[in-house]
Protein backbone atom coordinates (compact mmCIF):
# COMPACT_ATOMS: atom_id res chain seq x y z
CA UNK A 1 0.00 0.00 0.00
CA UNK A 2 1.19 3.18 -1.05
CA UNK A 3 2.33 5.76 2.21
CA UNK A 4 1.49 9.33 2.63
CA UNK A 5 4.84 9.68 2.35
CA UNK A 6 4.93 7.97 -1.08
CA UNK A 7 1.95 9.98 -2.06
CA UNK A 8 3.63 13.33 -1.37
CA UNK A 9 6.65 12.55 -2.64
CA UNK A 10 4.81 11.05 -5.98
CA UNK A 11 2.33 14.06 -6.10
CA UNK A 12 5.40 16.34 -5.92
CA UNK A 13 7.48 14.95 -8.28
CA UNK A 14 4.64 15.85 -11.25
CA UNK A 15 5.54 19.48 -10.47
CA UNK A 16 9.21 19.82 -11.59
CA UNK A 17 10.38 22.29 -14.18
CA UNK A 18 11.67 21.55 -17.19
CA UNK A 19 13.02 23.26 -20.27
CA UNK A 20 10.26 24.33 -22.79
CA UNK A 21 12.22 25.16 -26.01
CA UNK A 22 12.21 22.59 -28.52
CA UNK A 23 16.26 21.20 -29.49
CA UNK A 24 17.43 22.15 -32.54
CA UNK A 25 18.15 19.19 -35.06
CA UNK A 26 21.48 18.28 -35.57
CA UNK A 27 23.07 19.43 -38.83
CA UNK A 28 24.65 16.68 -40.75
CA UNK A 29 24.80 15.23 -44.21
CA UNK A 30 23.95 12.20 -46.41
CA UNK A 31 28.11 11.84 -46.40
CA UNK A 32 27.66 9.85 -42.82
CA UNK A 33 26.26 6.94 -44.91
CA UNK A 34 29.64 6.67 -47.34
CA UNK A 35 31.96 3.67 -45.95
CA UNK A 36 33.88 4.94 -43.49
CA UNK A 37 36.82 3.44 -41.18
CA UNK A 38 35.47 1.01 -38.53
CA UNK A 39 36.06 2.90 -35.10
CA UNK A 40 33.27 1.62 -33.40
CA UNK A 41 31.72 4.82 -33.14
CA UNK A 42 28.67 6.09 -35.17
CA UNK A 43 27.83 9.22 -37.51
CA UNK A 44 24.46 11.18 -37.47
CA UNK A 45 21.60 10.30 -39.09
CA UNK A 46 19.86 13.68 -40.50
CA UNK A 47 20.28 12.93 -43.91
CA UNK A 48 19.25 15.04 -46.93
CA UNK A 49 17.64 13.36 -49.82
CA UNK A 50 19.16 10.79 -51.74
CA UNK A 51 22.55 11.15 -52.87
CA UNK A 52 23.71 10.60 -56.39
CA UNK A 53 25.54 7.37 -55.98
CA UNK A 54 22.76 5.94 -53.90
CA UNK A 55 19.82 3.87 -54.86
CA UNK A 56 17.33 4.80 -51.51
CA UNK A 57 17.12 7.67 -49.21
CA UNK A 58 19.07 7.59 -46.01
CA UNK A 59 17.22 6.91 -42.79
CA UNK A 60 16.69 9.60 -40.29
CA UNK A 61 16.69 8.14 -36.88
CA UNK A 62 15.94 11.44 -35.18
CA UNK A 63 18.29 12.22 -31.79
CA UNK A 64 20.09 9.21 -33.00
CA UNK A 65 22.86 8.27 -35.33
CA UNK A 66 23.36 5.74 -38.12
CA UNK A 67 26.25 3.35 -37.77
CA UNK A 68 29.02 3.47 -39.97
CA UNK A 69 30.79 0.80 -41.32
CA UNK A 70 34.27 0.19 -43.48
CA UNK A 71 34.03 -2.33 -46.60
CA UNK A 72 36.86 -5.77 -46.33
CA UNK A 73 36.79 -7.66 -49.66
CA UNK A 74 33.43 -7.29 -50.22
CA UNK A 75 31.63 -7.23 -46.87
CA UNK A 76 30.53 -4.70 -44.95
CA UNK A 77 31.73 -4.50 -41.35
CA UNK A 78 30.34 -2.82 -38.13
CA UNK A 79 31.69 -2.85 -35.38
CA UNK A 80 28.61 -2.50 -31.87
CA UNK A 81 29.58 -1.88 -28.03
CA UNK A 82 27.58 -2.85 -25.76
CA UNK A 83 28.32 -1.32 -22.64
CA UNK A 84 27.05 1.33 -20.13
CA UNK A 85 25.78 4.51 -20.87
CA UNK A 86 24.54 7.64 -19.06
CA UNK A 87 21.98 8.62 -21.01
CA UNK A 88 19.74 12.20 -21.15
CA UNK A 89 16.17 11.49 -21.48
CA UNK A 90 15.39 15.20 -21.77
CA UNK A 91 17.37 18.65 -19.66
CA UNK A 92 17.51 17.73 -16.08
CA UNK A 93 16.91 13.76 -15.86
CA UNK A 94 19.36 11.21 -16.73
CA UNK A 95 19.68 7.88 -16.23
CA UNK A 96 22.34 5.24 -15.99
CA UNK A 97 21.27 3.11 -18.46
CA UNK A 98 23.13 0.41 -21.13
CA UNK A 99 23.42 0.49 -24.50
CA UNK A 100 25.47 0.56 -27.93
CA UNK A 101 28.26 2.30 -28.86
CA UNK A 102 27.51 5.19 -25.89
CA UNK A 103 24.14 5.77 -26.71
CA UNK A 104 20.58 3.84 -26.42
CA UNK A 105 18.97 3.23 -28.38
CA UNK A 106 22.04 2.18 -30.14
CA UNK A 107 23.06 3.89 -33.64
CA UNK A 108 20.44 2.29 -36.74
CA UNK A 109 22.12 -0.64 -39.06
CA UNK A 110 21.79 0.64 -42.93
CA UNK A 111 22.39 -1.58 -46.06
CA UNK A 112 20.92 -3.51 -48.36
CA UNK A 113 19.46 -5.82 -49.90
CA UNK A 114 22.20 -8.86 -51.14
CA UNK A 115 24.30 -7.18 -49.03
CA UNK A 116 26.94 -9.60 -46.69
CA UNK A 117 27.31 -7.86 -43.37
CA UNK A 118 30.05 -9.26 -40.39
CA UNK A 119 29.39 -7.48 -37.15
CA UNK A 120 31.51 -7.48 -34.48
CA UNK A 121 30.31 -7.50 -31.00
CA UNK A 122 32.34 -6.01 -28.13
CA UNK A 123 31.09 -6.87 -24.50
CA UNK A 124 32.13 -3.97 -21.84
CA UNK A 125 29.28 -4.48 -20.13
CA UNK A 126 29.58 -6.21 -15.81
CA UNK A 127 27.87 -9.25 -17.38
CA UNK A 128 27.67 -11.67 -20.11
CA UNK A 129 25.26 -10.21 -23.15
CA UNK A 130 24.27 -11.35 -26.99
CA UNK A 131 22.41 -10.12 -29.91
CA UNK A 132 19.49 -11.14 -31.65
CA UNK A 133 18.86 -9.84 -35.04
CA UNK A 134 14.84 -9.20 -34.61
CA UNK A 135 12.94 -10.49 -38.21
CA UNK A 136 16.09 -10.89 -39.92
CA UNK A 137 16.21 -14.43 -41.73
CA UNK A 138 19.36 -16.20 -41.31
CA UNK A 139 21.77 -19.07 -39.91
CA UNK A 140 20.30 -20.82 -36.88
CA UNK A 141 23.75 -20.03 -35.99
CA UNK A 142 23.91 -16.45 -36.20
CA UNK A 143 20.50 -15.62 -34.47
CA UNK A 144 22.13 -14.75 -31.25
CA UNK A 145 20.10 -16.66 -28.73
CA UNK A 146 22.08 -17.32 -25.55
CA UNK A 147 22.69 -20.74 -24.38
CA UNK A 148 20.23 -21.91 -27.28
CA UNK A 149 22.31 -20.42 -30.89
CA UNK A 150 25.62 -19.65 -29.62
CA UNK A 151 27.66 -19.44 -26.09
CA UNK A 152 27.32 -16.30 -24.40
CA UNK A 153 29.63 -13.33 -25.09
CA UNK A 154 31.32 -12.54 -21.83
CA UNK A 155 33.04 -9.34 -21.00
CA UNK A 156 35.93 -8.36 -23.09
CA UNK A 157 35.18 -10.73 -25.75
CA UNK A 158 34.27 -9.83 -29.30
CA UNK A 159 32.03 -11.99 -30.89
CA UNK A 160 31.54 -11.96 -35.00
CA UNK A 161 28.19 -12.81 -36.63
CA UNK A 162 28.22 -12.73 -40.45
CA UNK A 163 24.87 -13.15 -43.12
CA UNK A 164 23.06 -12.03 -46.25
CA UNK A 165 20.53 -10.02 -46.24
CA UNK A 166 18.08 -11.36 -47.64
CA UNK A 167 14.83 -9.72 -47.23
CA UNK A 168 14.02 -5.32 -47.00
CA UNK A 169 12.46 -3.88 -44.29
CA UNK A 170 12.31 -2.40 -41.39
CA UNK A 171 14.05 -4.74 -38.14
CA UNK A 172 15.38 -4.22 -34.85
CA UNK A 173 18.43 -5.89 -33.03
CA UNK A 174 18.41 -6.31 -29.14
CA UNK A 175 20.53 -8.87 -26.28
CA UNK A 176 18.56 -12.22 -25.64
CA UNK A 177 20.57 -12.60 -22.74
CA UNK A 178 19.34 -11.57 -19.36
CA UNK A 179 17.06 -9.76 -21.62
CA UNK A 180 14.38 -8.32 -18.86
CA UNK A 181 17.46 -6.23 -17.18
CA UNK A 182 19.61 -5.49 -20.55
CA UNK A 183 16.71 -4.26 -22.74
CA UNK A 184 15.03 -2.25 -19.32
CA UNK A 185 18.35 -0.46 -19.55
CA UNK A 186 17.75 0.42 -22.78
CA UNK A 187 19.91 -2.06 -25.19
CA UNK A 188 18.32 -1.94 -28.51
CA UNK A 189 18.46 -0.51 -32.23
CA UNK A 190 17.05 -0.49 -35.52
CA UNK A 191 18.15 -2.44 -38.60
CA UNK A 192 17.67 -1.02 -41.83
CA UNK A 193 17.44 -3.20 -45.13
CA UNK A 194 17.09 -0.53 -48.32
CA UNK A 195 15.39 -3.05 -51.29
CA UNK A 196 18.15 -3.32 -53.80
CA UNK A 197 16.03 -2.03 -56.47
CA UNK A 198 14.94 1.90 -55.92
CA UNK A 199 11.54 1.94 -54.85
CA UNK A 200 8.98 3.74 -57.43
CA UNK A 201 7.83 6.14 -56.03
CA UNK A 202 10.73 6.86 -54.36
CA UNK A 203 10.78 8.03 -50.78
CA UNK A 204 11.91 11.70 -50.32
CA UNK A 205 11.83 11.57 -46.29
CA UNK A 206 12.39 8.32 -44.09
CA UNK A 207 12.86 8.39 -40.36
CA UNK A 208 12.79 5.43 -37.81
CA UNK A 209 11.55 5.85 -34.44
CA UNK A 210 12.15 2.97 -31.56
CA UNK A 211 9.29 3.09 -28.95
CA UNK A 212 10.80 2.01 -24.97
CA UNK A 213 9.33 2.95 -22.01
CA UNK A 214 11.66 3.18 -18.64
CA UNK A 215 11.09 3.15 -14.82
CA UNK A 216 12.89 5.75 -13.05
CA UNK A 217 11.31 6.15 -9.67
CA UNK A 218 11.27 10.06 -8.39
CA UNK A 219 15.09 10.95 -7.75
CA UNK A 220 16.58 7.73 -8.64
CA UNK A 221 18.86 6.80 -11.53
CA UNK A 222 19.30 3.40 -12.64
CA UNK A 223 15.93 2.27 -14.09
CA UNK A 224 13.87 -0.51 -12.62
CA UNK A 225 13.77 -3.79 -14.30
CA UNK A 226 11.39 -5.70 -12.12
CA UNK A 227 8.28 -3.04 -13.40
CA UNK A 228 5.98 -5.13 -15.31
CA UNK A 229 3.46 -2.60 -16.61
CA UNK A 230 3.72 0.76 -13.70
CA UNK A 231 6.22 2.74 -16.28
CA UNK A 232 7.01 6.29 -15.57
CA UNK A 233 8.77 7.35 -18.74
CA UNK A 234 8.04 6.46 -22.49
CA UNK A 235 10.21 7.45 -24.96
CA UNK A 236 10.42 8.22 -28.68
CA UNK A 237 14.42 6.91 -29.22
CA UNK A 238 15.24 6.99 -25.77
CA UNK A 239 14.14 11.33 -25.55
CA UNK A 240 11.27 12.63 -24.16
CA UNK A 241 9.35 15.74 -25.37
CA UNK A 242 10.27 18.48 -25.59
CA UNK A 243 13.43 17.15 -26.32
CA UNK A 244 12.35 15.03 -28.93
CA UNK A 245 13.70 16.11 -32.30
CA UNK A 246 11.00 17.01 -34.94
CA UNK A 247 10.30 15.54 -37.92
CA UNK A 248 11.04 18.31 -40.87
CA UNK A 249 9.81 17.60 -44.32
CA UNK A 250 8.62 19.61 -47.35
CA UNK A 251 5.10 20.26 -48.36
CA UNK A 252 4.11 17.73 -51.17
CA UNK A 253 7.24 15.26 -49.82
CA UNK A 254 6.50 11.12 -49.47
CA UNK A 255 7.52 10.41 -46.30
CA UNK A 256 8.03 6.82 -44.26
CA UNK A 257 8.29 6.42 -40.08
CA UNK A 258 9.44 2.83 -39.33
CA UNK A 259 7.95 2.58 -35.94
CA UNK A 260 10.14 0.22 -33.65
CA UNK A 261 8.35 -1.46 -30.47
CA UNK A 262 10.68 -3.08 -27.50
CA UNK A 263 8.60 -1.88 -24.66
CA UNK A 264 6.03 -3.34 -22.50
CA UNK A 265 3.16 -2.76 -23.93
CA UNK A 266 1.05 -2.07 -27.17
CA UNK A 267 1.04 2.05 -28.37
CA UNK A 268 -1.29 2.99 -31.04
CA UNK A 269 0.81 5.72 -32.67
CA UNK A 270 -1.41 8.97 -34.14
CA UNK A 271 -0.73 11.23 -36.70
CA UNK A 272 -2.29 14.57 -36.41
CA UNK A 273 -3.60 16.46 -40.10
CA UNK A 274 -2.86 14.20 -42.00
CA UNK A 275 -3.99 9.85 -43.08
CA UNK A 276 -1.60 7.62 -44.15
CA UNK A 277 -1.42 3.90 -45.26
CA UNK A 278 0.77 1.02 -43.02
CA UNK A 279 2.82 -0.35 -46.15
CA UNK A 280 4.91 -3.14 -44.24
CA UNK A 281 5.36 -5.03 -40.99
CA UNK A 282 9.08 -6.56 -40.18
CA UNK A 283 7.50 -9.55 -41.39
CA UNK A 284 7.51 -8.22 -45.12
CA UNK A 285 5.83 -5.59 -47.28
CA UNK A 286 1.85 -5.33 -47.42
CA UNK A 287 0.42 -5.61 -50.93
CA UNK A 288 -1.15 -2.51 -51.58
CA UNK A 289 -4.45 -4.16 -52.09
CA UNK A 290 -4.54 -4.60 -48.49
CA UNK A 291 -3.46 -1.23 -47.72
CA UNK A 292 -6.18 1.48 -45.95
CA UNK A 293 -6.33 5.02 -44.86
CA UNK A 294 -5.48 5.56 -41.31
CA UNK A 295 -4.69 8.12 -38.68
CA UNK A 296 -3.48 5.42 -36.00
CA UNK A 297 -1.65 2.75 -36.20
CA UNK A 298 -1.43 -0.33 -33.52
CA UNK A 299 2.45 -1.07 -33.07
CA UNK A 300 2.82 -4.80 -30.94
CA UNK A 301 4.95 -5.38 -28.49
CA UNK A 302 8.52 -6.87 -30.49
CA UNK A 303 7.35 -5.51 -33.98
CA UNK A 304 8.03 -3.14 -36.34
CA UNK A 305 5.51 -0.92 -38.64
CA UNK A 306 6.23 0.99 -41.72
CA UNK A 307 3.83 4.19 -42.49
CA UNK A 308 3.75 6.24 -45.48
CA UNK A 309 1.84 9.72 -46.68
CA UNK A 310 1.89 12.78 -49.13
CA UNK A 311 3.01 15.32 -46.32
CA UNK A 312 0.05 17.90 -47.93
CA UNK A 313 -0.60 19.37 -45.43
CA UNK A 314 1.49 22.31 -43.99
CA UNK A 315 1.75 22.79 -40.34
CA UNK A 316 2.90 21.95 -37.33
CA UNK A 317 1.28 17.92 -36.41
CA UNK A 318 1.29 16.50 -33.54
CA UNK A 319 3.32 12.71 -33.48
CA UNK A 320 2.43 10.67 -30.35
CA UNK A 321 1.55 7.61 -29.07
CA UNK A 322 -2.48 7.80 -28.02
CA UNK A 323 -2.50 6.48 -24.27
CA UNK A 324 -2.94 9.31 -22.60
CA UNK A 325 -0.01 8.58 -20.28
CA UNK A 326 2.15 7.93 -22.68
CA UNK A 327 2.54 11.66 -23.04
CA UNK A 328 2.84 12.07 -19.50
CA UNK A 329 6.25 11.56 -17.30
CA UNK A 330 6.12 10.55 -13.68
CA UNK A 331 3.32 8.77 -13.62
CA UNK A 332 1.95 6.31 -11.04
CA UNK A 333 -1.27 4.75 -9.89
CA UNK A 334 -1.33 5.53 -6.19
CA UNK A 335 -2.19 9.16 -6.63
CA UNK A 336 -6.22 9.85 -6.04
CA UNK A 337 -8.49 11.68 -8.09
CA UNK A 338 -8.85 15.23 -6.19
CA UNK A 339 -10.86 17.09 -8.61
CA UNK A 340 -13.92 18.90 -7.07
CA UNK A 341 -12.54 18.31 -4.02
CA UNK A 342 -12.75 21.57 -1.35
CA UNK A 343 -9.00 21.72 -0.32
CA UNK A 344 -9.13 24.69 1.85
CA UNK A 345 -7.13 24.29 4.72
CA UNK A 346 -5.55 21.39 3.77
CA UNK A 347 -2.05 22.94 2.36
CA UNK A 348 -1.02 24.66 6.00
CA UNK A 349 -1.08 21.27 7.73
CA UNK A 350 0.74 19.02 5.30
CA UNK A 351 3.08 21.48 4.95
CA UNK A 352 4.68 21.00 8.93
CA UNK A 353 6.16 17.89 7.51
CA UNK A 354 6.13 18.27 3.97
CA UNK A 355 7.58 22.02 3.44
CA UNK A 356 6.53 23.98 -0.20
CA UNK A 357 3.30 21.93 -0.87
CA UNK A 358 1.21 23.13 -2.78
CA UNK A 359 -2.74 22.02 -2.91
CA UNK A 360 -3.42 20.50 -6.71
CA UNK A 361 -5.93 19.11 -8.76
CA UNK A 362 -9.39 19.91 -7.45
CA UNK A 363 -9.99 21.72 -11.08
CA UNK A 364 -8.29 19.28 -13.05
CA UNK A 365 -4.24 18.97 -14.06
CA UNK A 366 -4.15 21.60 -16.81
CA UNK A 367 -2.71 24.16 -14.13
CA UNK A 368 0.09 21.56 -13.43
CA UNK A 369 3.21 22.87 -16.07
CA UNK A 370 2.61 26.08 -14.30
CA UNK A 371 2.31 25.45 -10.92
CA UNK A 372 6.16 22.83 -11.76
CA UNK A 373 7.98 26.08 -11.94
CA UNK A 374 7.34 27.48 -8.19
CA UNK A 375 7.25 23.62 -6.75
CA UNK A 376 10.47 21.53 -6.05
CA UNK A 377 10.35 17.84 -6.00
CA UNK A 378 13.07 14.81 -6.00
CA UNK A 379 16.54 15.34 -7.81
CA UNK A 380 16.40 13.85 -11.40
CA UNK A 381 12.86 13.78 -12.28
CA UNK A 382 10.36 15.38 -14.78
CA UNK A 383 7.81 17.49 -14.02
CA UNK A 384 4.47 15.73 -15.58
CA UNK A 385 4.16 17.90 -18.58
CA UNK A 386 6.41 19.90 -20.64
CA UNK A 387 7.03 21.95 -23.60
CA UNK A 388 5.94 25.41 -25.10
CA UNK A 389 4.53 26.27 -28.05
CA UNK A 390 3.88 29.33 -30.18
CA UNK A 391 -0.21 29.87 -28.19
CA UNK A 392 1.48 28.62 -24.77
CA UNK A 393 2.07 25.06 -22.79
CA UNK A 394 1.78 22.39 -24.74
CA UNK A 395 1.40 20.02 -21.60
CA UNK A 396 2.50 17.06 -22.82
CA UNK A 397 6.10 14.66 -22.34
CA UNK A 398 6.63 11.42 -23.25
CA UNK A 399 5.75 10.16 -26.35
CA UNK A 400 4.98 12.97 -28.38
CA UNK A 401 7.11 14.98 -31.26
CA UNK A 402 5.78 16.94 -33.96
CA UNK A 403 5.70 16.80 -37.90
CA UNK A 404 6.86 20.09 -39.80
CA UNK A 405 5.55 20.54 -42.75
CA UNK A 406 7.21 23.57 -44.56
CA UNK A 407 6.70 25.09 -47.97
CA UNK A 408 9.71 26.35 -49.92
CA UNK A 409 12.09 24.46 -47.43
CA UNK A 410 15.73 25.09 -48.31
CA UNK A 411 17.30 22.63 -46.16
CA UNK A 412 16.24 19.67 -43.71
CA UNK A 413 18.76 20.44 -41.24
CA UNK A 414 17.81 22.44 -38.32
CA UNK A 415 14.26 22.93 -36.30
CA UNK A 416 12.06 25.73 -39.19
CA UNK A 417 10.73 27.10 -36.11
CA UNK A 418 6.68 27.69 -35.72
CA UNK A 419 4.50 27.62 -38.10
CA UNK A 420 3.43 30.77 -39.55
CA UNK A 421 -0.82 30.32 -39.90
CA UNK A 422 -2.23 32.25 -42.34
CA UNK A 423 -5.00 34.75 -42.01
CA UNK A 424 -7.87 33.76 -40.89
CA UNK A 425 -7.19 29.84 -40.26
CA UNK A 426 -6.75 29.63 -36.41
CA UNK A 427 -9.48 28.81 -34.08
CA UNK A 428 -10.42 32.20 -32.27
CA UNK A 429 -12.47 33.04 -29.20
CA UNK A 430 -16.01 34.36 -30.02
CA UNK A 431 -16.82 37.98 -28.05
Amino acid sequence: MITRRQLLTATGAALLSGSALLPQVQAHSAEALRPAPLSGSSTSSSHARRTRNSSYTPVVTPNGSTLSWAMKNGIKEFHLIAEPVEHEFAPGMKAKCWGYNGQTPGPTIEVVQGDRVRLLVTNHLPEHTTIHWHGILLPNGMDGVGGLTQPHIQPGETWVYEFVLQEPGTFMYHPHADEMVQMAYGMMGMFIVHPRKPENPPIDRDFAIMLHSFAVHPGTYRPDPSIMLDFNIWTFNSKIFPATEPLVVRTNDRVRIRIGNLSMTQHPIHLHGHSFKVTRTDGGSIPPSAQWPQTSVPVPVGSTRDIEFMANAPGDWAFHCHKSHHTMNAMGHGIPNLTGVDQRGVEEKIRAFLPGYMAMGERGMGDMQDMAAHMPGPKNTLPMMMGKGPFGNIEMGGMFTILKVRDNLLSYDGDPGWYEHPQGTVAYKLT
